[in-house]
């Protein structure tokens, strides 16, 4: 999808869904939408762990090439920063296919307590299909009320909700609709120590987002020599350490120009921007219009 064309998309969306939104290349925050799903003409990825839940339809997904299937009325939790398609809508009812999408930021789901083997599992490529037993149509559409009212108290609640219920995931044996790299490619694959490392580096960046960052002072909470910490870190991350950063500065800078009253330039300094001129050409590559431009979008 293009630049303008996901600006029009973005445009014509509800307030609620352009809120939470990501282009490809700068992440977004935490939403959840209930809609008529659409196949993709081609894969997409964003900053996103990504949560869907099929009512009336089965879904077919290209994912980063291999084939699946997300069946009906079962969450199916994976990373959204692996390139996927939707290709396939298979309907199982009369009824209107409907698809429960919840987004949730990165950084929002690496700083979850007690999930490390979720957030190792997700970020080397594996997809986690949980029981109806953890959720159902019922409690989907619970959170989809939590979300829609408003009501920060109720959002916090349902993301407490999804931290007790990725807890649950795995006190037993899960069950993968596609494994983590680390489990399917034989012994030169990256072991789940090696995700560990850059879920390290990972959280250091975003608990320092706005001080300056260099490779070496990042790498080094791992222990590793640091050209072998950055090569783990693309390699499981699929961007660069210094992209990585970028990236998650602009989406704290997106977050604080809708959300505080910050003056543009508090903002760029609270992300991280070393200068005004920095991060207005930053933000402007990343999202396609100014900074300003999004405040006054949102404030319309």
């Amino acid at each position: 999808m293009n630049d303008l064309a996901e600006r029009d998309r973005l445009k014509a969306a509800p307030k609620h869904e352009r809120h939470f939104y990501a282009t490809n290349r700068a992440f977004g925050r935490f939403g959840m939408r209930i809609f008529e799903p659409q196949t993709m003409e081609t894969p997409h990825w964003h900053g996103h762990v990504e949560a869907n839940f099929c009512l009336h339809h089965t879904m077919g997904y290209d994912v980063d090439n291999e084939q699946i299937v997300v069946p009906e009325g079962r969450l199916a939790i994976f990373w959204a920063g692996v390139p996927h398609r939707l290709h396939t809508i298979t309907k199982t009812a009369a009824a209107q296919p409907k698809l429960a999408n919840i987004y949730l930021p990165l950084d929002a789901f690496l700083m979850m307590n007690h999930i490390m083997p979720l957030q190792v599992a997700l970020l080397g490529g594996g997809i986690i299909l949980l029981p109806e037993s953890l959720c159902n149509e019922e409690m989907v559409r619970r959170w989809y009320a939590d979300y829609r009212s408003g009501d920060f108290e109720r959002t916090e609640v349902l993301k407490m909700d999804l931290n007790a219920m990725f807890r649950r995931a795995f006190l037993e044996t899960p069950e993968f609709l596609r494994l983590p790299r680390n489990e399917t490619a034989g012994e030169r694959a990256l072991s789940s120590v090696h995700i560990r490392h850059v879920i390290a580096m990972v959280r250091l960046v975003l608990e320092n987002l706005d001080k300056p960052l260099k490779n070496a002072e990042i790498t080094a909470v791992t222990g590793l020599h640091e050209n072998y910490a950055l090569g783990l870190f693309t390699k499981i991350m699929q961007t660069p350490l210094r992209q990585f950063v970028l990236r998650m500065r602009l989406m704290r800078a997106r977050a604080l120009l809708v959300e505080s009253s910050l003056a543009i330039a508090s903002v760029a300094e609270a992300s991280g921007f070393t200068s005004i001129s920095q991060f207005y050409h930053q933000f402007k590559a990343a999202y396609g219009v100014a900074p300003n431009s999004v405040r006054n979008q949102y404030l319309a």
